[in-house]
């Protein structure tokens, strides 16, 4: 099979503390760089590598000597903590920054889709970024109209496909942004968290295109914090750590890795220092725990026992009905389940200033064996807002052993599953 992508070597050294100066820039002025900047790479080479006296000083690599290939029709997941260098390596691959070593071999057009209104004049009109953006990749008037109608349908943005962009709000902007780079049909197509912005509706839209893309073998290189969809649509993955590729192979095995050595196995969390801790200035949550009945926090928990999930959390500003929530995957990337708070002493009633804990239990012999992520929230219906959602915040394991009354019974080898119900059964005997 032909390779799409080969990388060699690619490293980005960063200054800390630089400051970015972001003058405003016309169309003209963009493209006027953008023809110039072969020019002044050639020019500039020698100088682009920082001495060795600033190695150890103020700079620092967000990618360091990165190599891989990725062959034509692979759908590739980059996971990874925050800071891990993921959203440098897909900027080094659009050519959006310059690397500062190595190399980048790509075959055929470049679609990206990287932050909100990435690649947007924000003076045009969607319209004219839809042409715009298409003729960048290289694409006929023809070829665009064939694909605008489909484009804009896509997007839902009908009403104001011809209305400048810096007038759309970010679900808009995102929308037609996933739509063009999907639609104009690039040969390699990046994405980075997509599915971070917009409705649960168009989510799954996305993700849905994103199979079709991969099915129809074109290569996608997608980054997400979202194990599920990495999950669901990549079975090869890379795995980042400051800077470096340090697993890469099927999706199933670098997330398990992921999930149990950079989220670790911690059941207790707390955010000491309020400024910093999940919210904003309604609400922040003070602490995560996982626990057993008798209230202890515990990283391993027995599958036949109930699990408690406790959020404590302070009200800060009164006016809001507040709803607290948690969500489980396991070590596989997979979603089990949602949980919102349902305590009738408070469903929509205002809550007024003050420390509150929250507690959802798990019933025993619910989850399977293995490892548990949590994640927590606190949302609000009416106005409709999201104070925070803390990802991977905690993490549990369930185990079972083979003593006693569980599931397993007798069987000793890999039970499958996600989830692992007791259920009752009845047999009946039949002599003769």
């Amino acid at each position: 099979m032909e390779h799409s992508i080969i990388v060699r070597g690619l490293s980005k050294q960063y200054r800390l503390g630089e400051v970015r100066r972001n003058s405003y820039k016309t169309l003209r002025d963009q493209l006027a760089k953008a023809i110039a900047a072969p020019i002044e790479r050639a020019r500039g080479a020698r100088s682009a590598l920082p001495s060795k006296a600033h190695e150890h000083g103020s700079y620092f690599w967000a990618l360091d000597d990165v190599s891989f290939d990725i062959c034509e029709g692979e759908v590739v997941g980059v996971i990874g903590r925050n800071g891990a260098g993921k959203t440098t390596l897909l900027k080094l691959l659009s050519r959006i920054t310059e690397p500062t070593r190595g190399t980048i071999d790509m075959y055929g057009r470049v679609g990206s889709l990287l932050e909100v209104g990435t690649g947007f004049h924000k003076e045009l009109t969607g319209r004219e970024n839809v042409y715009l953006n298409g003729a960048i990749l290289g694409m006929s008037k023809s070829q665009i109209d064939d694909k605008f109608d489909e484009i804009v349908a896509f997007a839902e943005v009908e009403k104001f496909i011809d209305t400048p962009v810096k007038f759309y709000s970010s679900g808009m902007g995102v929308r037609l942004a996933f739509s063009v780079a999907a639609y104009l049909e690039p040969e390699i197509l990046l994405v980075d968290e997509v599915l971070a912005v917009g409705d649960t509706a168009f989510q799954k839209k996305c993700l849905s295109k994103m199979e079709d893309v991969g099915q129809q073998g074109r290569t996608v290189i997608f980054i997400s914090h979202h194990m599920p969809s990495i999950a669901r649509l990549c079975s090869r993955s890379f795995l980042l750590e400051k800077g470096k590729i340090i697993m890469d192979g099927p999706t199933a095995e670098v997330i398990g890795s992921y999930l149990k050595h950079a989220i670790g196995s911690s059941s207790h969390r707390e955010w000491e220092d309020i400024e910093h801790a999940p919210g904003n200035e309604i609400v922040r949550l003070r602490s995560l725990r996982a626990l057993t009945v008798d209230g202890q926090s515990n990283g391993s928990i027995d599958v036949r026992k109930s699990i408690g999930v406790e959020l404590t959390f302070e009200v800060l500003k009164e006016g809001y009905s507040l709803y607290p929530g948690f969500t489980v995957h396991n070590d596989e990337g997979l979603w089990l389940f949602a949980s919102l708070d349902t305590d009738e002493k408070w469903r929509g009633k205002i809550r007024p200033r003050g420390i509150y804990t929250s507690t959802g239990w798990i019933p025993g012999n619910f989850l399977a064996e293995g490892t548990m992520i949590v994640g927590a929230s606190i949302r609000t219906e009416e106005p409709r807002i999201l104070h925070f959602y803390e990802q991977e915040a905690i993490a549990f394991q369930v185990i079972e052993s083979p003593d006693g009354d569980s599931a397993r019974v007798d069987y000793a080898g890999k039970f499958p599953g996600v989830v692992r119900p007791m259920l009752d059964w009845e047999t009946k005997f039949h002599a003769g």
